[in-house]
């Protein structure tokens, strides 16, 4: 799905003011970060690390593991592009409506693919010929949240399987979910982390996998060198060295979200329950989310997520992640604009 992703301002016309559709932390300050790429700026003068070596020291150290069960990729969609390679033609299922990437990568290696949804308890959830499970904890786009234990349990009663768990938004939940040693007691565990939410450096591109060591040297097959450029190296040992610049104040960015969620569900709007701070909304039988996002960059230059091309949800679906209280303020003003526009017409 090359282009069909949020955060696609590379399509309007309009300068973006506003940024609804990415799932990143709004208010890290990246001045500091913006010194220090100055200050590195001609490392791009040599090659890069063929494997990011650095980058994965410090992460083992941050960590307490053996920097053999890390590999870092030029973002955690890399990482899912490698394992899918490296099970290639295998059968996979995956948790839907989710990260429509994971089947793009399946499918590009001819994986055999099945889906299910929150709907059947994990408890019910038969994958005795699964080779690969593939599920986003917290999950992309409606923030549902499996509990660590239950997730173990999983983990556990399927030892034959591979459990891919993609975990980049879990900085943006309060509890405890899966960590970086549990791969050392699971060798059936793979973990896919981010560097860029948290941080506001999605354009860097900086992900991780952690797994066994097996699992590792596999994936290091298939990994091509040099993909992990020098500024992106630099930028994530810089953000993992100095986690004072970058701290989230996750309790009250949850309790925008919740404000944010019931001043929409005012208007008669579904929005679907989320522990985290992005969520789902459904707009009413006969709106278009496609036609809401047009409505908002026209008038603000304001970017939601369309969220209709996501496995399992139709037109009427858009995503949303918190930003500041008073813009939030004004986007609950424009949507009950568009959503009269019909009234005014009657």
């Amino acid at each position: 799905m090359l282009f069909g992703h949020g955060d696609d301002y590379y399509r309007s016309s309009r300068e973006i003011r506003v940024n609804y559709s990415s799932n990143v932390w709004y208010g890290a300050d990246l001045a500091p970060l913006r010194e220090h790429i100055y200050q590195s700026f001609f490392q791009v003068a040599r090659y890069p690390e063929p494997d990011a070596a650095s980058l994965r020291q410090k992460l083992a150290g941050i960590y307490n593991v053996s920097a053999e069960h890390l590999l870092v990729t030029n973002g955690s969609i890399t990482a899912f592009y490698l394992i899918a390679e490296a099970w290639r033609g295998a059968k996979s299922t995956i948790f839907i409506p989710s990260f429509a990437e994971y089947e793009d990568a399946c499918r590009l290696h001819q994986h055999q693919l099945s889906f299910f949804t929150n709907s059947l308890p994990l408890s019910e959830l038969s994958l005795e010929d699964t080779a690969v499970c593939w599920l986003c904890n917290p999950n992309n786009p409606d923030g549902h949240v499996i509990a660590r234990e239950e997730l173990l349990q999983l983990i556990r009663k399927n030892p034959r399987t591979f459990f891919v768990i993609d975990q980049v938004y879990s900085d943006f939940y309060p509890e405890k979910l899966l960590e970086i040693k549990d791969v050392e007691e699971y060798p059936n565990l793979i973990l896919v982390q981010s560097i860029s939410k948290l941080h506001k450096i999605p354009g860097i591109r900086i992900g991780y996998v952690a797994a066994s060591k097996e699992i590792i040297r596999r994936l290091e097959n298939y990994l091509i060198p040099w993909s992990v450029n020098a500024l992106a190296v630099e930028v994530g040992k810089y953000t993992l060295s100095h986690p004072e610049q970058f701290v989230l104040p996750l309790q009250q960015w949850l309790e925008d979200t919740h404000r944010l969620q019931e001043a929409i569900r005012k208007m008669g709007i579904e929005v679907l329950p989320s522990s985290v701070t992005f969520f789902l909304c459904r707009l009413p039988e006969g709106k278009k989310a496609s036609d809401l996002k047009t409505f908002l960059l026209d008038r603000q230059g304001i970017l939601i997520r369309d969220a209709s091309n996501f496995r399992g949800l139709d037109e009427r679906y858009f995503r949303l992640s918190t930003q500041r209280p008073e813009e939030n303020r004004q986007f609950v003003e424009l949507l009950q604009e568009y959503l009269s526009q019909d009234e005014g017409k009657k």
